[in-house]
């Protein structure tokens, strides 16, 4: 009669036939094992065994310590909270992460063959959303954070449903945990348009949540604190604008600028007003009385704030030892452009294609440098993997006066549109011109699209969008480079 199993909870008991064999006696076991081991020389090929290792562990040591990375110890973030701290070190510590654990600053092979999990601030704007299909596009897990006050879904809906790619609407003011390998850093507004609408958010935030507004500095340190966190290398896009009015031309990284912190509306008289504002919580006229009062044109905040932000990078990466990168971005143009943004280019093709005469300040005799926003996307690229911390001028050399790109503006959609000059702007800067010897023997980098070739993409873009004949954001992300 066979065995049945019966339960018991967790145990189990087996109910036998009649018939149970005796166990057998302890020292018969071990004779038994004994001679088993001495048939056939198996105790022979046991310590032949025992050898090999032995001697493998002598001329072998294995120390955790002997591979394992210094990890300099992650300060408290600037907004110490429950939220912001982390219980664990992030899942790819075991890959040697970018923070002062590779201070050679050097791209582990490993993380080079493998896609990289990286957050873009910014990512749904004109330049995020490029460098975005760029990463999307080798294979990277790419995060986008968005609070959408001048950036757009339709720039990155054609990456919905790709299981690498998230959307996170959310303001740089606040803290934010993720675990991230790379942080490209886009977020804030470079549109005098919107800078100049709230000059003091522009700089460092204070007022209330119910202004969307990208921030400088306490954006910059929320994402550097995230970047210490986590160990991630963190790519600050600067701006060609903290040259101000350059007495130096073409303008070199080591040039430290000419900029007028006042503006012609002297912030002295206002901001204090505005704190009074802001503690009586009397933030619903806020909008209206900062146009009033910046209407004059103060762009020292963008071009302050941008320094600030450099200076925090620097103190980040010399005293916490966080790996950086910092890119000071000259004009750049090319499709998904605000339509009207207040910048030059978008202006003139805007107003051409409208059959409105381009407006031209001052005699239009003062110079920008423009680079298609392909070859911007390489050089972050370039700069984020590559050795060097920066800053790096990121530019197209190639200067036009502002009569010289209306011209070519004309040229490409209307041979006879108007151009109607106006008085110039306060504090705008006559000329401007990077030297990018540096990021040409640093990183390998110079730009590939000359104006004249990048414009008609960019008219076609703007057009489809004018005149709604198009899909948003169907237009495409990039030039080839070649």
């Amino acid at each position: 009669m066979g065995s049945e199993l019966i339960y018991r909870g967790h145990e189990t008991q087996t109910q036998a036939d009649a018939y149970s064999p005796k166990p057998p006696k302890p020292w018969l076991s071990i004779t038994r094992a004994i001679r088993y081991m001495l048939r056939e020389k198996r105790l022979v090929f046991v310590f032949v065994g025992i050898v090999i290792a032995t001697l493998v562990f002598v001329l072998l040591p294995f120390s955790p310590a002997h591979y394992s990375h210094k990890h300099h110890p992650i300060p408290d973030s600037y907004f110490p909270s429950d939220s912001t701290q982390l219980s664990h070190r992030p899942f790819y510590d075991h890959r040697g992460g970018f923070g002062a654990a590779n201070s050679g600053g050097k791209i582990p092979l490993g993380l080079k063959r493998k896609g990289l999990r990286i957050v873009v601030t910014g990512g749904a704007g004109f330049v995020g959303s490029h460098l975005v299909d760029r990463l999307m596009g080798r294979g990277d897990s790419v995060i986008v954070v968005d609070n959408f006050f001048t950036g757009r879904k339709e720039n990155v809906m054609h990456h919905f449903g790709n299981p690498k790619f998230e959307l996170i609407r959310h303001d740089v003011v606040e803290p934010l945990l993720l675990e991230v390998d790379q942080i490209y850093h886009l977020a804030c507004p470079a549109s005098p348009v919107h800078y100049k609408f709230n000059p003091v958010k522009t700089i460092i935030s204070f007022f209330s949540d119910s202004i969307p507004f990208w921030t400088n500095v306490v954006g910059t340190l929320n994402m550097l604190g995230l970047a210490k966190r986590v160990g991630a290398r963190f790519l600050l896009t600067s701006t060609s604008e903290v040259y101000g009015d350059p007495l130096q031309h073409p303008q070199v990284e080591t040039y430290w600028g000419n900029v007028n912190p006042i503006g012609e509306s002297d912030s002295r008289f206002f901001i204090p007003f505005l704190l009074v504002l802001r503690y009586r919580k009397m933030t619903t006229g806020l909008p209206p009385l900062l146009v009033f009062l910046t209407s004059g044109g103060v762009r020292s905040c963008y071009d302050e704030g941008k320094r600030t932000a450099e200076t925090l990078t620097m103190d980040y990466h010399r005293g916490a030892g966080v790996e950086v990168r910092i890119a000071r971005i000259f004009n750049t143009y090319g499709p998904r452009m605000c339509i009207d943004d207040g910048r030059v280019v978008s202006n003139f093709v805007a107003q051409a294609l409208r059959k409105e005469p381009m407006t031209v300040y001052g005699d239009g005799k003062q110079t920008r440098s423009f680079q298609y926003v392909s070859d911007l996307v390489e050089g972050l690229i370039r700069l984020m993997e590559g050795e060097h911390v920066g800053p790096f001028n990121l530019g197209n050399p190639g200067e036009f006066t502002m009569l010289e790109l209306a011209q070519v503006v004309q040229e490409t959609i209307d041979p006879n549109a108007k151009i109607e000059f106006r008085p110039n702007t306060e504090d705008d800067p006559h000329k401007r011109k990077p030297d990018i010897s540096k990021a040409k023997d640093l990183l390998g980098w110079e730009p590939k699209v000359a104006l004249r070739k990048g414009l008609p993409l960019m008219v076609s873009d703007f057009q489809q969008r004018i005149f709604g004949d198009h899909e948003e954001g169907s237009a495409v992300s990039n030039m080839s480079s070649s």
